[in-house]
Formats: C-alpha cells, sequence, structure tokens
C-alpha cells in the first residue's frame, strides 16, 4: 500500500513539475489554440452599455484558421445585413445601407467597432496574440478563484498591432483567457477584457461571456454573449469572398 501511495504521489509531482515547465510561447498558443479551432461558427450578441442608455446587436461569425473569418450583424433591422470580412491581410466592409463595399485600412484597426469598446481589431483578429507579439511569463496570479500564469506581450518590430503591451491571464487548469489588460504605446492601460461564465460551447469549456471596460469612462462597458459555438465546421476559403459578402445569410 505505502509503495502505491508513494507511486501515486511520484506521479503528480512529475506532472506538477511539467505543467510548470511550460514556456510562455505554449501556453498562449495552447489558449489561441482553444478559442479559434481549424475553423469555427458562432452567434453571439453584443450589449453596448453606457451610463444613460443601452443599445444591443446580434450577429454571426465563420472563421477558417487564423486567416480567414466573416461577421454578419442580423439584429437591429437598422444594421441587419452588414458584413465584415478578414481575408489573410485585408479587411473589408459591406454596408448595406448605401450599398458599398469598403477596404478598411490598418489605421482603422484601432478604431472602435460598430460603436462598441472592442476595436475592430478584437473583433476581426487581424493581429494574432500567437504570432504578433513576444511573451514573457511574468509570475501567477488568482482570477476568480482560478489559479492563473500572468504573461506580457509586447509587439515584435514589424507586427501590425494596436496596443503597446498586452498581460493576460491564463487559467493554468484549462487554458482559459479569464483577464486580458491593454495598455497603449506609452504604457497607460486603456482597456480590461474579462472572460465570465464558463461552460461548455462546441464541446469545449470556455467563458460564454467577454466584457470589455475602458478604464478612463466609467459606466461603460461592452459584453459579448454567446449563445452558440461550433467548432471545426466544414467550410472553404470560397465562403470568405468579397463577392459573398452581399450574399451571406
Amino acid at each position: 500500500m505505502k509503495k502505491i501511495i508513494f507511486t501515486v504521489v511520484g506521479i503528480l509531482s512529475l506532472l506538477t513539475v511539467s505543467a510548470q515547465q511550460l514556456t510562455a510561447d505554449e501556453i498562449i498558443k495552447k489558449a489561441e489554440d482553444k478559442i479559434r479551432g481549424n475553423s469555427s461558427y458562432a452567434e453571439f450578441t453584443i450589449q453596448i452599455i453606457r451610463p444613460k442608455w443601452t443599445r444591443e446587436m446580434q450577429a454571426k461569425v465563420w472563421s477558417l484558421g487564423t486567416k480567414y473569418s466573416l461577421i454578419l450583424i442580423t439584429a437591429p433591422a437598422k444594421e441587419k445585413g452588414t458584413v465584415f470580412l478578414k481575408r489573410d491581410k485585408e479587411i473589408w466592409n459591406w454596408v448595406p445601407s448605401i450599398s458599398r463595399t469598403i477596404k478598411l485600412p490598418p489605421s482603422m484597426m484601432s478604431q472602435s467597432w460598430m460603436g462598441s469598446d472592442f476595436t475592430n481589431d478584437d473583433l476581426v483578429k487581424e493581429s494574432s496574440m500567437e504570432k504578433d507579439y513576444t511573451h514573457k511569463l511574468v509570475g501567477d496570479s488568482v482570477v476568480d478563484g482560478r489559479d492563473c500564469y500572468k504573461i506580457e506581450l509586447t509587439p515584435k518590430p514589424d507586427a501590425a498591432v494596436v496596443w503597446g503591451k498586452i498581460i493576460t491571464f491564463i487559467d493554468k487548469k484549462d487554458f482559459l483567457q479569464l483577464r486580458t489588460e491593454f495598455y497603449d504605446e506609452d504604457g497607460y492601460l486603456v482597456n480590461i477584457m474579462t472572460g465570465k461564465d464558463i461552460k461548455m460551447l462546441g464541446g469545449k469549456l470556455l467563458p460564454s461571456k467577454m466584457e470589455m471596460i475602458p478604464v478612463d469612462k466609467p459606466g461603460n462597458k461592452t459584453v459579448l454573449i454567446y449563445q452558440k459555438l461550433e467548432f471545426d465546421i466544414q467550410i472553404s476559403e470560397d465562403f470568405f469572398s468579397v463577392n459573398n459578402m452581399k450574399r451571406v445569410k
């Protein structure tokens, strides 16, 4: 019996050491892979909350790897049919009210997405936390009772990114991104994003609610709530075409 107990303790010790030996790069990759999949489809609600009013939108989003994504606004009626398309490094916007397709320049990535506290880059994911930043494990922390890795991300010299620095807190057990702090080029904290209401989505344990809070605007926040999430769907690159922006439903 003692030998069995010692063996179990030894295995647990090895697992603990193995977990501690993960590099910052490996942790970020595991977290990114978990929320992306090879392809995905999602339906979500966006709530834009201000001190004196609240606005709500519904949307669908399809993605293929890291190069392709398409967001379709389905409600309210005023914005219904608006589409954002990412093809590799190109970002397009179809605006049905004026029947125009607009190519967004890189300078637009830091601008507000549909009047929310998310940026265009946050939603269409032009930049990648895994590929466009260097990663440094700077400590441990606890977020909502979960032990987390605290990782600092700094932009690579040639990366076209919005933020001067990002600090993210990733759950050690399930690699969930529970808190992310976004800093400008001068080192000032601009936004805080938190992941809440953890549940099974598409067969994965993930936060079903993301809150983006601008630190210098009391009472303002934007909440993204997933109603549906599927991974590894059948979808081709042809779906992510400029012509399809006008037809997708």
